[in-house]
């Protein structure tokens, strides 16, 4: 069924994925900044996590979801709210649909260079992030300015989709560990990129291997903000209207449920939530 069939251009919906709930973090800063439009959700949770696949098999999948999105629910925008997809299969999917406003992510080092004054900053992200042609050019133009302590968190996207708490502390401890000395001090690192859509949901896990004067940062807010950058100029920013989210999964939809009541910031009253299990296959 198609679910955006008679509405106008600025009216359709814009699409999310991600291949399971982290996600749900930039859906947040996206409804924060974008409080008018409609938005679906994919969470490919069936091929989750995409951190430990290949290249290849992340752009296969993506081109998928991304077909599914644009043929079902005519979404005016895409974005990709994975870094390991954005790095895997960004510029395939803007060659594929060029008229598409494509919108992806990728982890925020030039703020943390900003901000950061040892200049001493710690990347946590998935192993095919910190491997992939696109973090290495962002690191190396930025290698004058700062010393990167890059740490490939493998499993703990995994974990945090499966809400496995015991797995999350050890691997939290195991990897803040293998970044360095966190502090303020000279040589310290004092600033932490979530490089990764599920990790700002285990926040306060990894604070308590930090501590508090330690500067998280990731990709919400600016890939929010380009997004209604995007739909501006292209005349398609929804300016009046009450916003909604419907919400699909290409896996039972269970662990989305459990997720969106616990991380998704909806408002109180009607729900503005739907779910469905959509199986999308290569």
């Amino acid at each position: 069924m198609t679910h955006a069939g008679n509405l106008t251009s600025a009216d359709r919906p814009i699409g999310v994925f991600d291949s399971g709930v982290g996600g749900l973090s930039v859906l947040n800063a996206l409804r924060e900044e974008l409080p008018h439009e409609r938005f679906v959700y994919f969470a490919d949770s069936a091929h989750a996590p995409y951190g430990e696949r290949g290249d290849a098999y992340v752009g296969e999948r993506s081109g998928v979801v991304a077909r599914y999105l644009l043929e079902t629910h005519r979404i005016k925008a895409l974005v990709v709210a994975c870094n390991t997809a954005t790095a895997a299969a960004i510029h395939r999917l803007r060659a594929d649909h060029p008229a598409l406003p494509v919108i992806g992510l990728e982890p925020a080092l030039k703020p943390a260079v900003a901000l950061s004054r040892t200049k001493h900053i710690a990347v946590m992200a998935t192993r095919v992030t910190v491997e992939s042609r696109k973090f290495e050019t962002l690191r190396a133009s930025l290698a004058a300015e700062a010393t990167f302590h890059i740490v490939p968190c493998d499993g703990l996207a995994g974990a945090i989709e499966q809400s496995d708490a015991p797995r999350i502390a050890a691997l939290c401890e195991q990897y803040a560990g293998a970044a360095g000395i966190f502090g303020s001090d000279a040589g310290q690192i004092d600033t932490l990129v979530l490089g990764c859509t599920h990790y700002p949901f285990i926040a306060n896990e990894l604070r308590r291997h930090t501590g508090e004067a330690v500067r998280f940062i990731d990709t919400g807010s600016p890939v929010a903000q380009q997004t209604r950058r995007r739909l501006s100029q292209t005349g398609q920013l929804a300016t009046q209207g009450e916003g909604a989210v419907l919400l699909l999964s290409s896996a039972a939809p269970e662990s989305l449920d459990s997720a969106t009541s616990r991380w998704l910031a909806l408002p109180a009253g009607p729900a503005r939530l739907a779910q469905t299990a959509i199986a999308v296959t290569a």
